[in-house]
This record gives C-alpha cells, structure tokens and sequence, in this order.
C-alpha cells in the first residue's frame, strides 16, 4: 500500500486529496497546523512516505527549501499545489521543487468554486455587491483539483508536468450569484459598485494594498478578456469537470450555515455631537422573549442626525455609547426562552433601536416576516418610513377615494410610501419635489408632481401631508392649505404633529402589498455600514435623497 503525506489535509482541497487517496486504497498520512508546523521540517512524518501533497499556505518562500530538501531525502514523489496567477512565492517553490531532485507535479488551478462561499452573507442578505460582474472565469471544483492531485500522486506518467486546470465554462461573477440564488432559492442579486469602493473595503478587512490592486487588475482584464477553458480535468481523470452549479448544489447548505463570532462590528455615537465609530463588541446573546439576528441592512433616516446631536435626549432615552439605526431587515439565527412563532432561519424585518451592526438582538414581538419578492437588504427601507407614511394615510388624515391631498416633501423616503399609499387609498395625489426628485415621485404615481423651487403651492385640499423639515415661517404658510394638517416634520399650529410607533400587524400589511405588486420599493443608494459617517455629513449638507441601506457585510 502506497503511503501519501497530504499536507493542509483539513482545507479545501487538501481534504478532498485524503479522502479520494483513500477511495483508491493508499494509506494517507494528514498533516495538519494541529500536527505540527509545516516551516518546521522535523516536525514531518516522512517515515515510509512514497508521495507528498504539498500545500505551502503562505505569501512568501520563506523556509520552502529545508522543508522541500527535507522531503527530496525521504520521499520521492510531490504534487504542488501552486496557483494560475503563479505568484512570486508560487513560482519560488516550484523552481525549488524543480532543482530538488524529486519527481514533480505542478498543479496551477485557476479561481476556486469554493471561493463564492465569500459571498454567503450577502446572499442571504439579497444584495451581492462587488466591482466587475462581467469578470469571466471557468471557476474549478475542489473535487476536481482532487481527483488530477490523485492520479500525478498515484500513476506514473506526470513527472514534469505542469496542469492547468479549470471548470468545463467560462461564467461572469453576477452570473455566479444568479445560479447561487436560484439553487438556495435567496432572492439574491449582483450590485455593481466603483472599483475603488471595493478596494476600500478590502483594505479595510487588512488586505495589503497590492494584493488588491493586483485582483483589481486582473478582474478587469476578464471582463474584457475571459480566461480559457482547459481539458486537463478530463484528461487526467477521464472523467468531465463538474460544473458550477453542481458546486453550488453539494454546498447550499453552507450559504444558509451562519457563524456567530464573539464579537462584531457597530456603528456607535460615545457621545452627543461626537463622531461615528466602528466598534469591535461582543456579539449578544437574545435574552426571554428576544431572537438573535443576523443583519442583512439598516437604514438612514434623518432624525438619526438629531439623535447623534443630542436634539432628541428628552424623546429617545438611550445610554452611551449607543449602537446606532432604526430600520433592520435580516434572518433569524437563535430563539431566546419564551419565543414562538418565529424559526432560526426566518427572514423578518422591524423598527428596532441600535441595529447598525452586523448582529442584533430584538424582541421578536416586535419583528415582522419580510417581503420575499425583494432582497431581504431592501425590506430595511421600509421600517420607519413605511409606518410613518401608512399611519400619516389611514390613522390620521383617514384618506378615502376622491379626496385631494397635497404631500410636502415627497422625494424622501417617507413620500415614497405616502404616494403609494395615498393612491392606493384613491385619493388625488398632489406631490412637491426638486427637480432632481420629480422623476421618482411621478413614478410612485403622483397625480401632479410640483416644483416647490418655482410654483406656488395649491390650496383648498382636503389634506395637507408634510413631511419636509421647514423654518417657522415657512410651515405657518402651509397651515391654510388643507382643511386637515399632518405633519411628522415642523409642527404646524392647527395640524396634528405625530411621531410613528412600532406596529408589525401594518408591517406584514406593507409586506403584503410589495409582495403583490401594489407597492414600489425604490432604493436611492446601497452602501457598506462602514459609510455611515459620510452619509450622516452629506445629509447635514441637504445632500441626500430616498431611501439609503447600508449594509454590515
């Protein structure tokens, strides 16, 4: 019986090689960080070793050579697993490898299937953002990579051989997502986003900088330039690769899998008028009556800029440092004694404070399932600015079919819904908006959009909806425009001033009416958490509009 040394015997591919090295009837030797240290080479059992699998998981060659001389004097076979880009490092081991003597296999695969497990938080959040969707790649199966590492271990025939091995099609990255989603049945989609957002992100998770310009650069070149196809797989297996989506298949279950780390990261005020922080805290545990979420997205909303000043201490009674966000959409993870009605997996949403981050802890009473036919990112939009719109509509104004309503500031978030709702009430919809709005709010289907920049203000409605932060004055004028005023922004005397409670009964009705088609969710700007000071100091500068997510992943 042939005896194989397989190093990194627990990762991808190392796993892959001991199982099907044992299928064929070779006694496998795993070698493992738990064994020993590979840089140690006296810490290799080589004793009666014929072949090695060798993984070398480091950036540099640093100490390769006494690893592989070590190996050269006992063994007299190696199988390297070496890359498509052949890196620095890469190309170092093999020509050690080259000059030692051994009989070798290169094996140069090219991006991983498994690689798209990055992915899983965003798929289950719906949104998977990333630069350069049209990058093509024939991505391999790790079993593949297994099957060619086994016959150049087992079979002669592979001395000097350098295998480049590849996936049987060329498919881009949103065409990846695509397939993921239609197999896990996650409603999810490919974002595009700038380059440069990419690379801030990578830098900021401790990527080096030339690491990431270097994927940079190569993801652009496959857009324009798709890397080939080989037949290696088939050629040294007699078997055909296996596809992306059989990849995806064996691995669903691992896209749903979500860890719950110890600590995690918020976004934090330590206090009034101070700056935003992206604090590590320790991850929290739901408490009776409580459920543990992972995050898919948060969402601005204005007043969050009057908490952050300290202008609401006397209405929202929160301790510092304080986790900000109100709006959350995201899956359930882990019940706290007492809840029912609500499973781990469970994708919900709700008006929720201290959710900017990338696990909550929330009453599950005060949790809503969310709307499927959406990305479970999007329904954070809905939250606060759905219940303000829908209790501004039917508790308050009452609106019923033929009456006139004129809804200030209907280019916000809240106007998205208040539109909607307003019509689907039958009532007629007059709206003000910029000009750089007026498109979004006819499409919400506004009967007469108006330019508040240029055009005098109707009067004789039968309701005036503001939603627009005013100066005095300003709201006073608005007093005489309707027999009934509701306001949720600056009080108008006369009107009714109110601030939208938590209701998930009119939260599952929201959902309902997106699900069917009645009600048009439209996301201004999809960010990562970590943007959430820049969005809070255009918003200070009036630059911001609609609805903005922000995600933690």
């Amino acid at each position: 019986m042939r005896t194989v040394l397989v190093t990194g015997a627990t990762g991808t591919v190392g796993s892959q090689v001991a199982a099907q090295l044992r299928e064929a009837g070779a006694e496998v030797r795993p070698f493992t960080r738990a064994t020993g240290d590979l840089t140690d080479p006296g810490s290799l059992p080589l004793d009666g070793v014929e072949s090695v699998f060798l993984v070398w998981p480091f950036a540099t060659a640093d100490g390769a050579k006494a690893v592989i001389d070590a190996i050269a004097r006992r063994a007299r076979r190696v199988v390297y697993l070496s890359s498509a880009a052949v890196r620095d490092h890469e190309r170092e081991v093999e020509r050690l490898i080259e000059d030692s003597g051994l009989e070798w296999t290169f094996l140069r695969p090219h991006a991983f299937a498994a690689n798209a497990l990055r992915w899983a938080a965003q798929v289950r959040a719906g949104v998977v953002r990333g630069s350069y969707g049209g990058a093509a790649m024939p991505v391999v199966h790790e079993g593949d990579i297994a099957a060619v590492a086994v016959r150049a271990l087992l079979d002669g025939g592979h001395h000097g051989a350098v295998h480049e091995l590849t996936g049987p099609e060329s498919i881009t990255q949103a065409d990846q997502v695509r397939i993921i989603s239609e197999i896990t049945k996650f409603p999810a989609r490919w974002e595009e986003v700038p380059p440069q957002h990419t690379r801030e992100e990578l830098l900021a998770r401790g990527w080096p900088p030339q690491a990431v310009d270097g994927v940079l650069r190569a993801q652009a070149d496959l857009v324009a330039h798709p890397a080939p196809r080989t037949a290696t797989v088939e050629e040294v297996t007699k078997t055909p690769p296996r596809t992306f989506a059989t990849w995806v298949a064996e691995h669903a279950a691992e896209f749903s899998a979500v860890p719950k780390p110890e600590t995690m990261s918020a976004a934090r005020i330590h206090e009034y008028g101070g700056e935003i922080r992206y604090d590590r805290i320790p991850t929290p545990r739901p408490g009776h009556g409580e459920v543990l979420i992972e995050v898919a997205a948060t969402s601005f909303n204005p007043s969050e800029l009057g908490l952050r000043a300290g202008l609401l201490r006397d209405v929202l009674h929160v301790d510092l440092p304080c986790t900000l966000g109100s709006d959350v959409s995201g899956t359930v993870l882990e019940l706290g004694p007492g809840v029912t009605g609500l499973a781990p997996g469970d994708r919900v949403f709700g008006l929720v404070g201290g959710v900017a981050a990338e696990y909550a802890v929330v009453p599950a009473s005060l949790l809503a399932r969310a709307p499927r036919s959406v990305p479970l990112a999007h329904a954070a939009a809905v939250p606060v600015a759905g219940l303000t719109a829908w209790q501004a509509v039917h508790e308050h104004a009452r609106l019923t079919r033929g009456q006139r309503v004129l809804i200030n500031g209907a280019g916000g978030g809240v106007g998205m819904f208040a539109v909607q709702l307003a019509k689907l009430a039958g009532a007629v919809v007059f709206a003000t908006a910029s000009p750089r709005s007026a498109a979004a709010v006819r499409r919400y289907g506004a009967d007469e959009v108006i330019d508040y920049t240029t055009t005098p203000l109707p009067g004789g409605m039968d309701v005036l909806l503001n939603l627009a932060a005013l100066p005095g004055e300003d709201a006073a004028a608005l007093a005489g425009l309707g027999r009934t005023v509701i306001t949720i922004a600056t009080p108008i005397e006369g009107g009714t001033h109110f601030v939208a409670r938590n209701d998930p009964a009119q939260l599952a009705e929201l959902a309902a009416l997106i699900d069917r088609g009645e009600l048009t969710l439209e996301i201004a700007e999809s960010l990562p958490l970590t943007e959430l000071h820049e969005v809070h100091r255009r918003a200070e500068e009036g630059g911001t509009r609609g609805k903005i997510i922000l995600l933690p992943a």
